[in-house]
């Protein structure tokens, strides 16, 4: 497998690189979905685009930091604009299409967005999607620690949904969660608050979703190889450029693969992924771009929950800690696997007068296995970890369309930007289940015993259709900026389980709908201080009947929200809001019938988000959150959980990161960074009798441009990424029937080309 992993990317490389040996090595010019754009200069460099971009316009960049005080050039074309779908150099994002579908500068986008660059997933090393919001307000994410299998990000308190090009990635709750390479992206925004106005069913907290790259006007290359703790051994390569004189088709291929082991014993992840797309721009009006994806994961994760309350991890038993090397599953039986497939294409044609239509679909087979031996809940002896064996293969098959209709016109004082859509989602999740018993085994020392035998007990197919009509105005007066939605929802459901034990059917089908609303007003004034207000809804059904038989009615959420945006120039960006959320109709325990559920509870969720994101200087780049987040239960039919917090999100979070590049002097092209994760103490059991300790991690960096040192290496950079520095022993999570432990020191080591 690293055999394979390394040569294949490579070999690609290679081979593109020895067909162009004089590329251009300009920034990659991403295509605009309305007009197509010309070659122009990018933007001044900063700290953070330089380390990420350097290859990209080594030469420019290089002259104008050994004599920044030089008479510069007039460039023959108008610098390159930013598009809410393409590239950003460094860590500053300026526009985004998350929140509105729309084309929108995030100054005037009254609802709470942060946004991931691909250069800042570079800079820190991130290696999925959970890691890349750890320094993002508002979420919390790897709560499972070193069990990577979910990838799951959450937001406000709430488990976020996760949508690739504004898509939604289906998951039925089970195992089969499809997981995005991060270097496959371009971006990921985090949309916090109620979306259900453009996503349809959707979680209250909100929503990440993923920017795939896309072909770019410009030639790109680029190669990287990785190497660190536990063994790892990664490479990728990303390449770009027309096809034809003209530039009417363009092209994009990125492949990357890894192998490496964790800090658990014997457990490992590998994974392959090839993400091929192509543009074809058969004028200025038209774009159609086809994108595809493989990615095979046949180490994708491992379950490994321990004690709950922290029976040692947090407490000694007997004087003794669990080791994090500790695997409670089962050698030789226990694996995750996971092969991902989607294609699909995003369309867009602009007429006359302002009008244009887009259609963006996507079809995606998603096939999983999952063999887990876990220990039993209500356990309090590490020493004797009694233990269930359980299987499922699932395969999850779905289809996405979204047709807008966007139209931008004036009457009288008043500019519209005016979005219609109809999206609709079909999707099947097939799944075999099977359960066993396994040995009993010593947590403080570990002997395992026979693998387990399974049995066949389940076989559940579940079905969904979604069909939503949208309807948004974006009005502009002077300086106030107004934004209005309604959408309409209808979703159907239907699921059948049979018993492989006595051939047992149960059917359930289910009819939801819903209508819901958005309404927003935000004053831009001319210093770059933008103040606004925002009410918000969602809904989201809930899968399964009562006792008496009657289908679940869905949840719904309603959010306040009011807010400062600042943004002094296009490399800085301040944000704060104040939240006030609510979910309704979340499911309970039936108190007169444990196997079943009610719809009693209420969450409320209110809190103060604060972020940064500057290039105070061309040396230095700054990021920074905090969020205080106050989340209870205002509603059950359980007097002990009345008032208490949800298990696993702190009151208090913070983040702090910088990075300082050299540009001139004997460190010319060296770079450092750190960073620092608070993370408060969080709930541990539901009725709120037991505390997971607060945590403060510190992350760090070093970087070199190696063509400061000689032109002709030009293109190379490298860099060393250490999380958790000080290597601190942390549990990241507890609930009522377990615990987590937090991810250990982990380095990374990368050496990178572009040309």
């Amino acid at each position: 497998m690293r055999a394979i992993t390394l040569g294949a990317v490579s070999t690609i490389a290679l081979s593109a690189g020895m067909s162009r040996p004089a590329a251009s090595q300009t920034a990659p010019q991403q295509l605009a979905p309305v007009v197509v754009q010309e070659s122009a200069a990018k933007r001044k460099p900063t700290a953070a685009s330089r380390r990420a971009a350097t290859a990209r316009s080594a030469a420019s960049r290089r002259a104008n930091s050994r004599n920044a005080n030089a008479p510069q050039a007039v460039p023959a074309t108008a610098p390159a604009r930013e598009i809410a779908w393409g590239h950003v150099d460094g860590y500053v994002a300026t526009r985004s299409g998350t929140g509105t579908k729309t084309d929108t500068p995030l100054i005037e986008t009254p609802q709470s967005v942060s946004v991931v660059t691909q250069d800042q997933i570079q800079a820190q090393g991130l290696q999925s999607i959970a890691q890349a919001v750890r320094y993002v307000p508002g979420t919390r994410s790897e709560v499972l620690g070193s069990d990577g299998r979910f990838d799951q990000v959450y937001i406000r308190g709430f488990l976020a949904d996760q949508y690739l090009d504004s898509m939604r990635l289906v998951n039925f709750g089970i195992f089969g969660y499809p997981i995005v390479e991060p270097f496959n992206l371009e971006r990921v925004e985090v949309l916090r608050g109620p979306s259900s106005i453009l996503y349809g069913q959707a979680s209250p907290g909100g929503v990440v979703n993923m920017v795939s790259k896309r072909p770019t006007e410009d030639p790109y290359h680029e190669m990287f190889v990785s190497t660190g703790s536990y063994g790892r051994v990664q490479s990728g390569v990303d390449l770009s450029g027309p096809l034809d004189k003209n530039k009417e088709f363009l092209y994009r291929l990125t492949a990357s693969g890894y192998d490496v082991g964790s800090q658990v014993d014997t457990r490992s992840y590998q994974r392959v992924s090839i993400a091929p797309s192509l543009t074809w721009r058969p004028d200025n009006q038209t774009t159609l771009t086809i994108q595809g994806v493989y990615q095979r994961d046949p180490k994708a994760g491992f379950y490994n929950q321990l004690l709950p309350r922290g029976v040692g991890m947090i407490t000694p038993y007997n004087g003794q800690y669990i080791p994090t090397s500790f695997f409670s599953g089962q050698p030789g039986f226990d694996r995750t696997s996971r092969d991902f497939t989607s294609i699909g294409y995003q369309f867009e044609h602009k007429f006359d007068g302002g009008l244009t239509v887009r259609q963006n679909l996507r079809y995606m087979d998603n096939a999983s296995y999952s063999a887990v031996t876990s220990p039993d809940v209500n356990l309090t002896d590490p020493t004797k970890l009694t233990r269930g064996a359980y299987t499922t293969q699932e395969a999850i098959r779905s289809f996405s369309m979204d047709n807008q209709a966007e139209g931008k016109f004036r009457v009288g004082a008043f500019e519209h930007t005016v979005l219609f859509g109809i999206d609709y989602r079909y999707a099947t999740d097939n799944a075999i289940n099977g359960s066993g018993t396994a040995t009993t085994i010593n947590a403080l020392n570990p002997v395992y015993g026979p693998s387990p035998i399974i049995t066949l007990t389940q076989k559940r197919d579940q079905k969904i259709e979604q069909l939503g009509f949208y309807a948004q105005d974006q009005i502009t007066f002077n300086n106030w900026v107004a934004l209005l939605g309604i959408r309409r929802d209808q979703a159907n459901s239907k699921s059948t389980s049979t018993s492989l034990l006595t051939n047992a059917i149960t059917a359930v089908d289910q009819t939801d709908s819903a209508t819901s609303k958005r309404g927003a007003l935000l004053y831009k004034f001319d210093n770059g201080i933008s103040p606004y207000v925002q009410y918000t809804e969602s809904f989201q059904p809930a899968v399964g009947t009562g006792f008496n038989g009657l289908p679940f009615v869905p949840t719904r959420g309603q959010q306040y929200e009011a807010g400062i945006k600042y943004q002094p120039n296009a490399k800085s960006i301040y944000t704060m809001a104040l939240f006030d959320l609510k979910q309704q109709n979340v499911l309970t325990t039936d108190l007169l019938h444990p196997l079943f559920s009610v719809q009693t509870g209420e969450i409320r969720s209110r809190g103060l988000e604060l972020e940064a994101k500057t290039e105070v200087t061309r040396d230095l780049t700054v990021l920074g959150s905090y969020t205080y987040l106050d989340q209870k239960v205002t509603s059950t039919n359980n007097a002990a959980q009345l008032g208490q917090r949800p298990t696993g999100m702190p009151r208090h979070s913070a983040n702090l990161w910088a990075d300082y590049t050299f540009h001139s002097g004997p460190l010319d092209g060296f770079g450092f960074s750190a960073g620092v994760r608070y993370l408060g103490d969080t709930a541990g059991n539901n009725a709120n009798t037991f505390f997971v300790p607060s945590v403060t991690l510190v992350d760090a960096g070093l970087h070199y441009d190696f063509g400061a040192l000689n032109k002709e290496w030009k293109g190379f950079t490298g860099q060393v990424n250490a999380n958790n520095l000080f290597d601190k022993t942390y549990v990241t999570l507890c609930q009522d029937f377990g615990c987590y432990y937090g991810l250990r020191r982990e380095v990374i080591a990368t050496l990178r080309y572009r040309w």
